[in-house]
């Protein structure tokens, strides 16, 4: 059975997704992009953008009854892998060192709303 997750707390989806689906224990949580779910603006500069997704992400784990330690699988879009080392120590700052969860990066060419970052990811229910 699968359960969609939805929080006021992170921004509303902009297409035909949701933000999170559960099955299984398995938290699956669709792509998030800086926009700040108070004002609906986005956040701009790849700092900003970084902890404005991470906040995104960790307001659906919580809504979800989870925290970064449960998550498996991030993937990070970075528009420029000249952000990644900026990207890299923001991320890092939210996770568990005992705890990373796998990852790749990978550069594209476009994001939606031409963002810099986009990161998705998958946790487990301990």
């Amino acid at each position: 059975m699968k359960n969609i997750i939805n929080t006021v707390n992170a921004p509303a989806a902009i297409g035909p997704y949701s933000q999170a689906n559960m099955a299984n224990g398995i938290l699956y949580i669709s792509g998030q992009i800086p926009v700040d779910p108070a004002t609906g603006k986005l956040v701009e500069g790849i700092e900003k953008e970084t902890h404005q997704v991470m906040k995104n992400l960790e307001a659906i784990l919580t809504e979800a009854g989870m925290t970064f330690k449960n998550v498996v699988k991030a993937t990070i879009f970075l528009k420029s892998m000249d952000d990644f080392a900026v990207m890299n120590d923001i991320y890092a700052s939210y996770l568990d060192a005992d705890s990373y969860p796998a990852r790749e990066t990978v550069q594209v060419s476009c994001l939606p709303k031409n963002v810099d970052i986009e990161i998705s990811m998958i946790a487990h229910q301990d």
